[in-house]
């Protein structure tokens, strides 16, 4: 059988795509303007021992696998590859019919996939997970996330507005969320690199503290702070939230943390954050999550071995509830699934057009990562298969008063 064909029986016959081998082999439609080319027999191997997106994955960040056009495009394009993969029935045909392509051009995964060793969310694990991911380059990041170095859904507010806009937008949503007023102090749990913790200390004159896991995030932040000359209300400490101090905080936000936390420890975590409000203290809680049961969907395997080592997406009925039990009152709830794909174009958009400077910074296979993942991401977004959600809770006092407006939420 011809590469072309095999290769176009994994993504699909009907798939409107051409894809090119190297053994001279077509398949897809002439007229496509994107395309899939195989460039190695390599890339069939990997497929043997991964069939499906983690081989093709593997193979596109190896180089075996180039597209010709817009990378979104093709993954939208085979989009029920790409967001459903195939059978497991399948992944075990098209694994004994490359077996012997697999015997010739055998190799280990992409040094790229990474798994961290111990016991899953302790806090040794949880700090490798995060440096895995965050601790690349910040020169990296600052290419592809623009000069807000947010890296989190922004929220674009008409059609017109640019990432750094919509990324500020986002930091006063959650502002005016969490009701902010000079004076008060606010804890920033997985804090980026500070972006919510400056937007408060410079907007709104609040004392804010952000903590991170990832040592260079925190150097940055810290290092911007004090450019900004926001030293004496704003501060970042390379810390675990669970070492977070256990003062009474007025408002807490957690904007992109939750992902990282795994289920088993949510009711811990919302716990915590509990215990270090005042009464009528609000926290918002802004995090990707499954639009369904994840028990019956899994994290989709490239972006758990190469992007978020032990990332976990949970439904948003059990965000909601894990709050409630830990003492929250839900005052209000909002899917941005659609901001975020815009922000992850914007993101990708900012690779390509910093594409040399970001392969020599970090190495062509990591760019290829971001460039992968970010596009993927984009469309899971756009096909509701993964949501974006911001949860307000505010923490009752002594006679269940919530200090809410009748509409709204200042």
């Amino acid at each position: 059988m011809q590469v072309a064909e095999i290769i176009s029986s994994v993504v699909g016959a009907d798939v409107p795509i051409r894809v090119i081998a190297y053994d001279g082999s077509k398949a897809g439609p002439d007229s496509s303007e994107v395309a899939m080319r195989i460039t190695s027999p390599r890339a069939l191997a990997r497929l043997a021992t991964a069939p499906g997106t983690l081989g093709l994955a593997r193979a596109y960040v190896a180089g075996e696998i180039e597209v010709d056009g817009d990378i979104h495009d093709v993954l939208d394009a085979m989009a029920d590859l790409t967001l459903n993969d195939i059978t497991r029935a399948d992944q075990v045909k098209l694994a004994r019919k490359l077996f012997p392509i697999w015997l010739r051009h055998r190799q280990p995964p992409p040094p790229l996939e990474y798994r961290p060793p111990g016991r899953l969310h302790s806090k040794a694990r949880d700090k490798q997970a995060i440096s895995h991911h965050y601790d690349v380059s910040n020169r990296f990041y600052e290419w592809v996330l623009g000069p807000s170095m947010a890296y989190t859904c922004a929220v674009y507010p008409n059609d017109a507005a640019t990432l750094e806009e919509a990324q500020a937008t986002k930091f006063e949503l959650v502002a005016q969320k969490l009701a902010l007023e000079p004076g008060q102090r606010l804890l920033d749990v997985g804090c980026g690199w500070g972006g919510m913790v400056m937007h408060a200390a410079a907007e709104h004159g609040v004392k804010a503290l952000g903590v991170t896991l990832s040592r260079l995030q925190a150097e940055w932040a810290q290092a911007e702070i004090e450019r900004r000359g926001l030293g004496d209300l704003a501060e970042v400490r390379h810390l675990d939230y669970r070492d977070a101090p256990e003062s009474q905080f007025d408002a807490i936000s957690s904007i992109g943390l939750t992902e990282h936390i795994g289920k088993a420890q949510l009711p811990g975590y919302f716990r915590s954050l509990h215990a270090r409000l005042k009464e009528g203290g609000r926290l918002l809680n802004h995090c990707i999550t499954q639009p369904r049961d994840p028990g019956k969907k899994r994290l989709d395997p490239f972006i758990a071995r190469y992007v978020f080592p032990d990332g976990q997406l949970e439904p948003i009925g059990l965000l909601v509830t894990e709050m409630n039990e830990a003492g929250f009152e839900i005052r209000h709830e909002e899917n941005l699934r659609e901001h975020y794909a815009r922000t992850l174009a914007a993101w990708g958009a900012n690779l390509e057009e910093n594409w040399e400077e970001a392969v020599a910074e970090v190495g062509i296979g990591r760019a290829r990562v971001w460039r992968l993942y970010m596009a993927a991401s984009r469309l899971g977004f756009e096909r509701d298969n993964i949501q974006l959600h911001q949860v307000l809770g505010v923490k009752l006092d002594g006679r269940g008063q919530s200090g809410f407006p009748l509409r709204g939420w200042r």
